[in-house]
């Protein structure tokens, strides 16, 4: 005999008027505070991100490690092949291809069996490829074992700010994405002090240490994962209604018939039910793809460039060299900390427009600077002054694109397509990184400071491709960001709607 679904059982009211469809998408969900405040009120969640933003740390590891290792004698007397400019180019760019290749499968493999479970094979293949770098006896060795780990890398870096986009409330989702920029920093902090100190080491161990360090964090992930529930929008993507309802309770820490939660839950699944039939994405695409290949081309800018203004543009060498790469990845973490406490009270929009136009005017003092008294910089001052001025593009670009980088792809895709669309914006995320890795130190020993002048109307389109182009998506659910896009069809006939949703959720009585 069918029973009376209880209180707590996962039920779903309905307008039985037949016009729940269009007023579940304008009605906003509000779970509280936003920043820190509204962390306190969703410590569940919070922690499921905090694991989840692990991904990064592991890539942000890897750039922290790979940037003193280059320079250390043991590892070159270890694999001496790895001591050339090609050596180290190559071995530094196949993390990237493997990136690539990762980000190519991951999207079919999170929607197959899930985004926690991904994340889970993605932690295998990175630690496999650890443990190849650490134990690598051969030049050959160590490429393989970074290629491999590159899939892990790309893959985790792409899936973290997935799961965490589908699990957070709307007030608190930028705050809880920046925890990505926040880990992938932390990472890069980390492993550069740690490397810089066992560089002192007087044997192999001062480079393989490391490397096996980098499996730590990842294997958290890989495990601790399955402690925090499906993302709810996976498992209405895959027609597990119930269970939707159920992981959205708990990650809102709310009953099943909270009108906040029925809201919210009813928004995805109608959203999920329509793009199904959705046939063109073009906006949010090229939102998501060509805007984050603006926001990554300009991070590996910041990379090359900094290197050369302590290097080349200051004169200084070998410790100091290093000492103020330390230095200035540190207050990139700072930064980003400022802006975990207030991207979701500015918002993305103001951050995107005005962060890319003074990163550019940053650039163009380095542009002017570096043609007045480069390359020989017989003046020390106007040397310190670059050093001045990257300092203060870290604390531009700390608060602002470094966290939007992993925040906006992740909201802008719809449902059905949004592992998809981060895939295909994280590839051109490491793309972009191998093409600039590749053409800077060319572009700079031939055209000099114009390098820095392209570098600065990079940022300048994408502060104006934010102004004309990019929405805000602050507080609103990732439902009502696809009505932003037009992706969702508000005329959508209720009545035939609500009927579909009857027999989709329908429950013994």
């Amino acid at each position: 005999m069918r029973r009376q679904p209880k209180e707590d059982d996962a039920t779903v009211e309905h307008d039985e008027r037949g016009t729940g469809a269009v007023e579940v998408q304008d009605m906003l969900p509000s779970y509280g505070p936003d920043g820190i405040k509204g962390l306190f009120s969703s410590g569940y969640v919070f922690g499921a991100a905090c694991l989840a933003s692990l991904g990064g740390f592991s890539f942000g590891y890897d750039q922290g490690v790979i940037s003193v290792i280059n320079v250390m004698p043991q590892f070159h007397a270890a694999i001496p092949q790895a001591k050339s400019d090609f050596g180290k180019g190559f071995m530094t760019g196949m993390l990237l291809l493997g990136a690539f290749v990762g980000c190519i499968f991951m999207p079919y493999v999170a929607d197959k069996i899930s985004r926690k479970w991904a994340l889970t094979v993605v932690v295998i293949i990175f630690d496999v490829g650890a443990i190849i770098q650490t134990s690598a006896q051969s030049y050959g060795m160590l490429v393989a074992g970074r290629a491999i780990g590159g899939i892990g890398v790309g893959t985790l870096a792409m899936g973290a700010p997935l799961y965490i986009s589908e699990i957070s409330p709307p007030n608190l989702r930028g705050t809880l994405l920046v925890l990505e920029s926040i880990c992938l920093v932390s990472g890069s902090v980390i492993a550069y002090w740690i490397t810089f100190g066992m560089r002192l080491v007087n044997s192999e161990a001062s480079f393989r240490v490391p490397f096996g360090l980098q499996m730590i964090s990842a294997t958290l992930v890989g495990v601790g994962i399955h402690f925090f529930p499906y993302s709810p929008r996976w498992l209405a993507l895959v027609d597990r209604q119930e269970d939707c309802l159920q992981s959205l309770s708990r990650l809102r820490n709310l009953p099943l018939r909270d009108p906040k939660v029925q809201a919210e839950f009813n928004a995805i699944v109608n959203e999920v039910k329509h793009q199904k039939h959705m046939e063109e994405q073009l906006r949010p695409g090229v939102t998501g793809i060509k805007r984050e290949a603006l926001i990554w081309m300009d991070l590996f800018n910041r990379q090359t460039w900094k290197r050369t203004a302590v290097g080349v543009g200051v004169g200084q060498k070998g410790e100091m060299s290093l000492i103020l790469s330390g230095i200035f990845n540190t207050l990139q973490l700072l930064t980003v900390l400022v802006c975990f406490l207030t991207i979701d009270k500015i918002g993305r929009r103001p951050l995107a427009i005005l962060g890319g136009f003074l990163m550019g005017a940053c650039y163009i003092v380095i542009a002017v600077l570096m043609a007045l008294y480069g390359p020989d910089w017989s003046n020390p001052s106007a040397g310190w002054a670059c050093v001045a001025m990257a300092f203060l593009y870290i604390l531009v670009y700390g608060n602002t694109y470094s966290p939007l980088g992993w925040a906006l792809p992740s909201e802008v895709f719809p449902n059905a397509l949004r592992s998809k669309g981060v895939a295909l914006s994280t590839c051109v995320n490491w793309l972009s990184n191998f093409i600039v890795g590749v053409v800077t130190p060319a572009m700079m020993a031939n055209i000099g400071y114009g390098t820095y002048v392209f570098f600065a109307l990079c940022c300048v389109l994408a502060g104006t491709w934010a102004f004309f182009l990019v929405p805000e998506t602050t507080g609103k659910t990732l439902e009502q960001i696809d009505e932003v896009f037009g992706n969702v069809n508000k005329q959508l006939d209720s009545e035939t709607t609500f009927q579909a949703s009857r027999e989709d959720r329908k429950l013994d009585v």
